[in-house]
């Protein structure tokens, strides 16, 4: 797949959209009011839905599970506030699908308090205790993913971790989240730096930080305790330097193998928004019940960083923070790698990192896709090297298959650098992510059958 760049200290390819992220990255973070009813689905992580635990009319306490893990790939929910289970009934997502899920009526004047669980104790926990315990605080990645932190950690067998890398990049345009998170949660992220060593076993960590965000490298630099053996690496800013294969090709210099993963270069990569909240929660056994999330965009009046209850409605949220009276499009996520809601009656899960407004004067909506000119733009923007223009001439002509096994597909991780060259506007990357849906469905009914 060719990453390597042995003049730099980065990938291969990339691209450099504009950053936007000056209007929020001074802004402290502040607490955000709690909704009236909060909507907490049971699906808002990658693997098995959660299984509710609790039933209509019942009290609960924040930090309450409300749902217990449905599976060795899910984790429990926690209720985000004090409040009465008003109605269990299926709810919006943002993918479109109704699921399970729970209205919660908040208590308008409950303090409002955590309750306190089992602490993690670091000095005595085992590595699977250390994982248990993250899995039942309901962590999942909060870079995006959501994909369950505890299975990600679990090294597996015959295999050996190395290095812990902290992803502090956050390249995706607009967002500021964890750069607050870095400056703000220093301690919480070294506490969690220290859980992580001990369950994967690694013998080091590195925290990957872009230049753009020096005041965040620093910082850290100066707060490394004194027994961590931890750094911190500043890398050129591009994107996606954020993805986990094109962090670690950049500090290491190591290439994750077609169809692998970090661990097979023995290297485990944690967000720095997840360690913090490992290092927050497992001192006091309590599950997660809000998240940091940007809300910027030129449609958004109040922009900032906010820590906000999961389960909290979309439209609530926007108005709350006032946006303009002609807003075009909502996206939960940055412009590149997010998605443009359809509904404002969806909920701010743990995977939500930002939410990002567009008045109508930024969005073009006659954008009209011409064939393609064969310039090359996109081949030369894919971090991993495929060639986005073939495979989008092949997913035209619904050859999914072909793609997967002699262009390699499911090795995009959908990062949309191609879209974003594309001179005759082909939506290439959303024809690869129908694409890999359709395989992937494929491959489970050939399991099944």
């Amino acid at each position: 797949m060719g990453l390597f760049n042995f003049h730099k200290n980065t990938f291969k390819h990339g691209v450099h959209p504009p950053e936007h992220k000056d209007e929020t990255n001074g802004l402290a973070i502040r607490q955000f009011p709690f909704a009236p009813v909060i909507i907490i689905p049971m699906v808002m992580h990658i693997g098995a839905p959660s299984e509710l635990v609790v039933r209509e009319g019942q009290e609960v306490d924040r930090g309450q599970l409300l749902a217990k893990a449905g599976g060795y790939v899910s984790v429990p929910i926690h209720a985000p506030a004090s409040g009465t289970i008003r109605k269990i009934t299926n709810v919006p997502t943002i993918s479109g699908k109704m699921v399970p899920g729970i209205y919660l009526e908040a208590f308008p004047f409950s303090s409002q308090e955590i309750l306190e669980g089992e602490p993690i104790k670091l000095n005595s926990a085992t590595p699977d205790e250390i994982l248990h315990g993250i899995q039942h605080a309901g962590i999942v990645g909060l870079g995006g993913a959501a994909f369950p932190t505890h299975v990600k950690l679990k090294v597996p067998e015959g295999k050996n971790c190395e290095v812990l890398m902290i992803n502090g990049i956050e390249c995706e345009p607009y967002l500021t989240t964890d750069h607050r998170v870095m400056l703000e949660q220093a301690e919480d992220i070294f506490m969690g730096i220290k859980y992580l060593l001990k369950a994967t076993g690694a013998k080091r960590a590195i925290i990957g930080i872009e230049a753009n965000k020096q005041d965040a490298a620093d910082h850290l630099k100066n707060m490394i305790p004194t027994d961590a053996p931890v750094s911190v690496s500043v890398v050129p800013v591009k994107y996606p330097q954020g993805s986990e294969k094109m962090l670690i090709t950049s500090v290491l210099g190591h290439e994750v193998p077609s169809g692998g993963l970090p661990i097979d270069v023995n290297v485990v990569v944690v967000n720095v928004a997840t360690t913090a909240e490992i290092g927050r929660l497992l001192p006091h056994g309590r599950g997660i019940q809000e998240r940091v999330i940007t809300i910027t965009g030129s449609g958004v009046k109040k922009k900032g960083n906010y820590l906000i209850p999961v389960g909290t409605p979309l439209r609530f949220v926007l108005e709350q923070v006032g946006v303009d009276e002609h807003i075009s499009e909502v996206y939960m996520g940055g412009p590149m790698m997010g998605v443009a809601v359809s509904n404002l009656d969806i909920s701010i899960v743990k995977g939500t990192s930002g939410i990002v407004v567009f008045n109508e004067k930024e969005v073009k909506r006659s954008k009209k896709i011409f064939p393609c000119i064969k310039c090359g733009a996109c081949v030369d923007a894919c971090p991993i090297s495929l060639i986005p223009s073939k495979m989008g001439v092949l997913a035209k002509f619904k050859a999914y298959d072909q793609m997967a096994e002699d262009y390699n597909l499911m090795d995009c991780f959908e990062c949309g650098s191609c879209s974003y060259v594309c001179p005759s506007h082909i939506p290439l990357v959303q024809y690869f992510r129908l694409s890999k849906s359709i395989v992937r469905k494929r491959k489970a009914a050939k399991q099944t059958a």
